[in-house]
């Protein structure tokens, strides 16, 4: 059985391979930091697409990109309302003219809901 063992190198750990004329991918240092302000950096590939977001290796915490837009930037900004967008498209005199145009036609009964048709007064038959 000893005649059969592998002599004269460990399996998996070292390599013969020779890294003379072997050209390295490009690639970058990102920075990133936690939440207390501990940096870290992590090496990618240039061609990498870069997270916001990575955990540290040596806490587990996650941090985030030192060049990173802030999310809660975004936040801060007040959301656009129907009634902003209308206005931005029609004038404050264009929209009364609007309203006053359609209620004329739902009172007229050409437009709406039956229930909201202003009714008809009846007219008296003449000669009864």
């Amino acid at each position: 059985m000893a005649e059969r063992a592998l002599r004269g190198a460990r399996l998996g750990a070292q390599s013969f391979e020779d890294e003379r004329g072997v050209e390295m991918a490009p690639r970058q240092q990102i920075e990133y930091v936690l939440a207390d302000g501990t940096r870290f950096e992590v090496t990618m590939s240039v061609e990498a697409e870069i997270p916001d977001e990575w955990e540290d290796p040596r806490t587990g915490r996650v941090g985030r990109r030192v060049d990173a837009i802030d999310p809660t930037a975004d936040e801060d900004k007040a959301p656009r309302t129907h009634w902003d967008m209308l206005l931005e498209r029609r004038s404050s005199e264009e929209l009364e003219d609007i309203l006053s145009e359609r209620l004329e036609l739902l009172r007229a009964g050409e437009v709406g809901p039956v229930h909201l048709h202003r009714k008809k007064p009846k007219r008296k038959k003449s000669g009864q």
